[in-house]
């Protein structure tokens, strides 16, 4: 079953930690490289921090477009990860190992098929 593992945290400390551009540090890549190895990671990407989004909103037929994230939280979406493994048991204990579920919080979503799969 497939899995998105949704990556969450304050993304100043984020920044800090593997500034943008800095390339993965070393436990992200060892992360990344023990998922490739176990070959459950379909997808997985980091994003560029929240000043750069631009949001979108339709209301009434009006389209809004507002630069930055929609609401202030204190932990932003900062990447994530897709993955296919048995079952939810098995999709935790991934996102248990991520590195960022030590300053961070880790959503695992089963993906709902669109396709009849």
């Amino acid at each position: 079953m497939k899995y998105m593992l949704l990556i969450h945290g304050e993304e100043a400390k984020m920044n800090l930690a593997t500034p943008p551009g800095a390339g993965m540090s070393p436990e992200f890549a060892a992360y990344d490289e023990a998922m490739r190895k176990a070959g459950i990671v379909l997808a997985g990407e980091r994003l560029r921090p929240t000043n750069t989004a631009t949001s979108v909103r339709v209301k009434d037929g009006k389209t809004d477009v507002l630069d930055g994230p929609y609401a202030e939280t204190k932990e932003q979406f900062g990447g994530f990860y897709m993955i296919d493994v048995p079952d939810i048991d098995q999709a935790v204990a991934w996102a248990a190992r991520c590195p960022a579920a030590r300053n961070g919080t880790i959503e695992v979503r089963p993906i709902w098929p669109t396709n009849g799969q």
